[in-house]
């Protein structure tokens, strides 16, 4: 697997906490506003600059991608991004309560993407994929860090553990209580050695941005086709990604909420869960192992066991395979969970609080608090070129755009 160290931009001295946002994917408009207030610097008005201009705007036109170039322009002019004298990597740790995770930060192979070196697991939507490809095509620039992860075993377990607190070149919390702390690394023989690492890890796996992954790797191919001088060594052919041991990672549940119960009472929808799953009133709202889903519906909570999976693949095996397919689809009629507006998904960070919230508002009939999928199960689809069910997973903490910026 080959990858490269690049000479980019980074926030001055002293602004990594000003400048650093959420990624755009995981807030709606309301909330990314609510990110971007009072903080003129959040690189949030670059990922999602319609929240500067008219809110009835489609944020998909190129009027969107215009103004981010404007605000990343400034962002530069006005010295709060600053370009590195030298071609570097970084390591970049996260810290989320009892939990830390510490990647290498680096520029990776468009080429080893499209020769399925770096693996998916998701299916992409087009106009999500169009607007990321709208938006780095038009400020040439790689926003936000794809989270990638190799298995564990490699000279990288090792690699990102050579670090001190006190030599950190960024050091915060964010507003979310989330510490990031990042080391630059800049020494070209460190850089040669960890490149060696690289080439002798065989794959890697997007655990997190499919979404811009695909779209860096598309632009990195138009360009190449535009240039008649390419010769493979140009800065769009990389795109920026920050690169875990699979060990370190933690993987919160993607729970969900349902509308409705498809014209049945709670106690006929309950009659029909019992044809197709063993169900038990419980005290607890999170189940403890695989195959089992936890309900809340009319204010209890219900155990739902699903039993054995012997015969199933790796993906019909998922807990979110089980629901999907023995009570969602042909109880509650959500064929497509990615387009049915009866169904929506709830990140694990949320806790159950919000599911038994979000129903006991009457918004929503029924909630179901998943079991987390586990990186193994991932990988093992990822390499049997399978693709997971829509909301499979939630990566906590979340990578941070902005601390970091690959332009081309």
């Amino acid at each position: 697997m080959k990858i490269k160290a690049f000479k980019g931009l980074r926030p001055k001295d002293g602004l990594a906490k000003d400048i650093a946002s959420l990624p755009y994917d995981v807030v709606n408009f309301k909330q990314a506003c609510k990110e971007a207030e009072g903080k003129p610097l959040s690189f949030m008005r670059v990922v999602r600059s319609e929240l500067e201009l008219d809110p009835n705007i489609d944020p998909y036109t190129q009027a969107v991608y215009d103004h981010a170039k404007e605000n990343f322009e400034k962002l530069v002019k006005n010295g709060y991004l600053i370009r590195e004298d030298a071609p570097s990597m970084y390591l970049y740790r996260q810290q989320m309560g009892s939990h830390s995770q510490t990647g290498i930060v680096a520029t990776f192979s468009a080429q080893d993407y499209d020769a399925d070196v770096i693996k998916k697991h998701e299916k992409t939507r087009k106009a999500k994929e169009d607007d990321r490809y709208n938006l780095t095509r038009t400020l040439r620039v790689n926003t936000g860090p794809v989270f990638l992860t190799v298995k564990d075993g490699t000279k990288l377990d090792e690699i990102v553990e050579n670090k001190k607190d006190e030599d950190a070149l960024f050091d915060f919390v964010a507003d979310d209580g989330i510490r990031h702390s990042v080391w630059k690394i800049s020494d070209p023989k460190l850089l040669n050695e960890i490149v060696e690492v690289f080439d002798k890890i065989p794959c890697a796996y997007v655990a997190d941005g499919h979404h811009r992954s695909a779209s860096n790797a598309r632009c990195a191919r138009d360009l190449a086709k535009e240039n008649p001088n390419h010769s493979g060594d140009e800065d769009y052919n990389w795109f920026l990604s920050v690169c875990f041991p699979a060990g370190q990672l933690k993987i919160l549940p993607y729970n969900r909420v349902v509308k409705d119960l498809a014209g049945r009472t709670p106690e006929e929808f309950l009659a029909e869960l019992k044809k197709v799953c063993e169900v038990s009133k419980t005290s607890e709202k999170e189940p403890k192992s695989p195959t089992n889903v936890n309900m809340y519906l009319d204010g209890e909570w219900y155990a739902l066991a699903f039993g054995s999976t012997d015969g199933l693949d790796a993906v019909e095996s998922l807990d979110v395979s089980l629901l999907q397919n023995r009570v969602l689809s042909p109880l509650l009629g959500i064929g497509d969970p990615r387009t049915d507006e009866r169904i929506d998904f709830v990140g694990g960070i949320k806790g159950v609080k919000e599911l038994e919230r979000l129903v006991d508002s009457g918004e929503f009939k029924v909630a179901f608090s998943m079991y987390p999928t586990t990186v193994e199960q991932l990988m093992a689809i990822a390499d049997a070129g399978q693709i997971m069910p829509p909301k499979s997973t939630w990566f906590e903490p979340k990578l941070r755009s902005g601390l970091f910026v690959h332009t081309f």
